[in-house]
């Protein structure tokens, strides 16, 4: 026999679930080079320039960008790979969510026709 859950085990099953995604974002990590203000920099000159990392996305609709330091790239690294892992638990969240509606929705109509 398949368990059947209600909408409430599913909430406890997801609240669960989130507290290993914390902290989460939305966005990108990226690269940029640009050159430096120096005259004779070897990185500008050889065409290789200086890397810094920026994370991009949206906020209220418009597009952002922010300047992450090195040191900080692991950190929000991890906050973006959460976010992608949280878009994914969402996902079946709602279904299984929508599979326990159901269910109590048929059990209802079961028991209003005794």
């Amino acid at each position: 026999m398949i368990k059947t859950e209600s909408p409430l085990n599913v909430q406890h099953w997801l609240q669960e679930q989130l507290a290993d995604l914390l902290p989460a974002g939305l966005g990108c990590l990226s690269v940029r080079r640009s050159p430096c203000i120096r005259e004779h920099c070897p990185a500008c000159l050889s065409g290789e320039k200086h890397p810094s990392h920026f994370w991009s996305g949206r906020i209220q609709g418009r597009p952002f960008a922010i300047y992450v330091p090195e040191e900080l790239v692991p950190e929000v690294r991890r906050c973006l790979e959460n976010g992608r892992a949280l878009q994914d638990l969402l996902s079946q969240a709602v279904v299984r969510y929508i599979k326990a509606l159901k269910h109590e929705r048929t059990r209802r109509i079961h028991k209003e026709k005794k």
